[in-house]
């Protein structure tokens, strides 16, 4: 599809979208759903109200709450995926917001469950998980319950807090509705003086035109949308940040990091390690800069040129060349998991495919226990996309796996292991890609992709960190946050990252924050860069064809999240508490620098 031409959500063929009648039939059956969840939430605290008074009466209350929770979840699921894929259908919007009050009703009508269970003696629970069949499932739940005890609140505590997921996301939807639903770009306008559309949905792929004037204007344009509305954007982001600074309060941590990587047991120390590496790594970075400006021929790279081709044959891959090259690259994974990867995409329709109106930006994986993976997409026939498919993927079988072994309560996992499945995935296809080229120009478009995606993961994010910490300790000390700072910080740490050989146009490059949603999600945008490290080491250790790697991650993505992340990694055969994954992923990133040098020198 053309990017001048991005069509209306209708005239995307229905083998094309996402398989939501495999949640639901049709509207009024997800309609029937919600009203039975609001049913058994009226009764169910007096159901179960002895539910602490034996072993077995314990197991059947959580194995009832779980189960509440996923009804939810898929609700919440088919609500979500039906307005992000169409961000201007109103309908599916209201559905959208009757789901997350939902989630937030079920939050709250279960959360008396876990400081009661505490009330309990530590050596009545272990004894009881000992004894009860139906309840040994849940002793990592305990550990962990037991870990966080003292954060957790009174019931009428833990209730409240539960209500406020709903509210707690507004400022989440609102930059999303502004975003993806309100902006109207000016459109980009080419060498010839044509006119070109930007969406969300086209804007990436207009980045990688080779018209350099497309692509000036439309990275101008784009982001000058989003600096007329910097002072809303300013006050939505502060918002999301004093929220994330009661919470800590509330649960009585002493900083929002620690408040963010406590719930999965990771040390403060994990993102420090990551951001003091990246900051000694970034000579890496203007050594790449100044190649790629070499390769362009220009005096000065912008940031519109981080994705110009840097070859003049573009490869076209078909969204069906994609997946062949994916499964191929995958083999060493074995028969079941590509086969489950190939029939998802091909025959089950896990994926919403092509860019329509209104369709979020981005790219993401969904699904909850009892579902198939879902993934969102803008696919365009550039090796870029079939990276982005590949990444969607690895999240995609991560929970295929995931909810196929493990009970309900450990079906989801963290965020911190999710970006090591997704780029793990991308890192082998890469490799399969490479050895089996044989034109140096579909090399270096292979390499180009690789660099695009470190630069994101390993440039952007670890840039964001900078920023969102950076942030959130302003906001804890009792400063205010406005537009003006938010963009001077983030054009000074963006020149700190450039060096010399970019040009940062220090109000365009400084809005940057505001076109990140994931900032929403406290101290995200880190574990991109954590994941991507875990990744090429698990990588390597597949494609060296190390003993037990293969079996060790299939292991991994099995677990869910029946351990702690970090132990789940330790299990895959990477350690994350130390900086050693991140030092050597960049020295595989530098690696294609020389390879890209190489390749382009005469």
């Amino acid at each position: 599809m053309e990017s001048s031409q991005v069509p209306p959500r209708e005239e995307i063929p229905l083998k094309h979208r996402w398989n939501d009648t495999s949640l639901f039939p049709n509207t009024e059956a997800w309609e029937k759903e919600y009203e039975a969840i609001v049913e058994v939430l009226k009764t169910f605290r007096k159901v179960y109200k002895n539910f602490n008074t034996s072993a077995a009466d314990l197991a059947r209350t959580l194995d009832a709450a779980f189960t509440l929770a996923n009804r939810a979840e898929k609700v919440h699921l088919y609500a979500g995926i039906a307005h992000y894929v169409d961000m201007t259908d109103g309908d599916a919007a209201g559905r959208l917001s009757q789901a997350r009050s939902l989630f937030g009703q079920v939050s709250a009508g279960i959360a008396f469950l876990e400081p009661a269970i505490l009330k309990l003696e530590e050596g009545t629970l272990r004894s009881w998980t000992e004894t009860e069949p139906d309840l040994a499932k849940y002793e990592h739940y305990f550990d962990n319950l037991l870990r966080k005890a003292k954060n957790i609140r009174s019931e009428e505590v833990e209730e409240l807090l539960g209500m406020l997921r709903d509210p707690f996301a507004g400022v989440s939807a609102t930059a999303g509705f502004l975003k993806n639903a309100d902006f109207v770009f000016k459109p980009g306008v080419d060498a010839n003086g044509e006119e070109v559309e930007i969406t969300q949905g086209s804007f990436t792929k207009i980045l990688t035109d080779p018209d350099r004037e497309l692509r000036r204007t439309s990275w101008e344009n784009y982001l000058d949308k989003h600096l007329a509305f910097k002072n809303t954007l300013t006050t939505n982001l502060e918002t999301s940040i004093k929220q994330n600074l009661f919470l800590m309060r509330t649960r009585g941590h002493t900083s929002t990091l620690e408040a963010a990587l406590f719930e999965h047991n990771i040390p403060v120390e994990v993102f420090h390690n990551l951001i003091g590496t990246f900051q000694e790594h970034l000579p890496v970075w203007h050594r790449y800069f100044a190649i790629r400006r070499k390769i362009l021929g220009v005096d000065t790279l912008h940031p519109y040129d981080m994705r110009a081709p840097l070859s003049a044959d573009k490869p076209d891959v078909s969204y069906e060349q994609a997946v062949k090259w994916i499964c191929e690259g995958l083999t060493p994974m074995g028969e079941q998991y590509v086969e489950a990867m190939r029939r998802g995409c091909l025959e089950e329709r896990w994926v919403d495919i092509y860019p329509n109106r209104g369709k979020t930006q981005g790219a993401f994986s969904s699904g909850t226990a009892g579902t198939h993976p879902f993934i969102v997409m803008s696919f365009n026939n550039t090796l870029l996309s079939l990276s982005t498919l590949a990444h969607e993927l690895g999240h995609s079988m991560h929970s295929y796996l995931a909810r196929r072994s493990q009970p309900l309560v450990y079906s989801a996992y963290s965020l911190f292991v999710a970006e090591v499945a997704s780029n793990f995935n991308q890192a082998m296809v890469r490799e399969h890609l490479l050895e089996n080229a044989s034109d140096p120009s579909f090399k270096i478009a292979v390499i180009e992709e690789a660099m695009a995606n470190f630069f994101r993961y390993f440039f952007i994010m670890p840039t964001l960190a900078r920023f969102e910490l950076e942030m959130h300790e302003r906001v804890e000390k009792g400063e205010g946050l406005t537009a003006d700072l938010l963009i001077e910080r983030m054009a000074d740490l963006f020149q700190e990252g450039c060096g010399e050989e970019v040009y940062v146009d220090r109000e365009r490059v400084g809005i940057t924050w505001a076109t990140f949603g994931h900032l929403y999600t406290d101290y995200y945008v880190y574990q991109y860069a954590t994941g991507i490290s875990g990744a090429h080491a698990l990588a390597a250790r597949v494609l060296s064809g190390e003993d037990g790697a293969v079996e060790d991650y299939l292991n991994f993505l099995s677990t869910g999240s029946s351990l702690y992340p970090l132990d789940a990694l330790s299990l895959a055969g990477v350690n994350l508490r130390e900086p050693q994954p991140v030092k050597e992923t960049f020295a595989t990133m530098e690696e294609m620098v020389n390879l890209l040098d190489e390749l382009t020198t005469d």
